[in-house]
């Protein structure tokens, strides 16, 4: 029910951009980890966080991804950092049609982290697991939010899907795919 609270563990990953040298360690092992089957392969454009660059500068900047977004932003900020201009897209990790950023490169679906949730639990996100200069690092936290039914990746997905292809194509599809089995 909306309006209720509870206590509820929060995992939060903190960058500290001072430290990150961009060496993208965080990308190969996030890939290997969303790899399926696990650790099969490493492609980072199935990272759920990117670093981007600005070698000139030396800036390195790890995004996560986060939450999808059937609309583009309405407002672009524009970010001064050491004196050098960055549009906002450029630290967003939100999913949306503007770019391909944490999409599957195959399916086109989003990809959102889930802070390398598994069964059995590790103790923290591989990414900040394999950060040696500590500029990714997981704190949690217990705090009082809001009951919510956040949707999980099958919902995330599904809404993509249907936002980019309709009811009826994903019903048509569904369709002949189960009298396949």
């Amino acid at each position: 029910m909306k309006g209720e609270l509870e206590k509820k563990k929060v995992g939060r990953i903190r960058v500290d951009l001072d430290k990150c040298n961009g060496c993208r360690a965080c990308e190969m092992a996030c890939s290997a980890f969303h790899a399926v089957p696990k650790y099969s392969n490493i492609n980072p454009s199935r990272s759920r966080i990117r670093v981007v660059t600005d070698l000139m500068d030396d800036v390195f900047v790890p995004i996560r991804s986060c939450d999808y977004t059937k609309a583009e932003c309405d407002g672009r900020r524009v970010y001064t950092i050491q004196g050098k201009e960055y549009k906002e897209c450029s630290f967003c990790g939100t999913i949306c049609p503007s770019r391909d950023l944490f999409k599957d490169p195959d399916s086109g679906l989003p990809l959102k982290c889930d802070l390398c949730e598994d069964d059995p639990a590790i103790e923290e996100p591989l990414c900040v697991q394999v950060c040696h200069l500590d500029a990714l690092t997981y704190e949690v936290t217990e705090e009082e939010v809001e009951k919510d039914d956040k949707p999980d990746e099958v919902e995330l997905g599904l809404k993509s899907l249907l936002d980019k292809h309709g009811k009826d194509r994903i019903a048509d599809t569904f369709a002949r795919l189960s009298k396949k089995e």
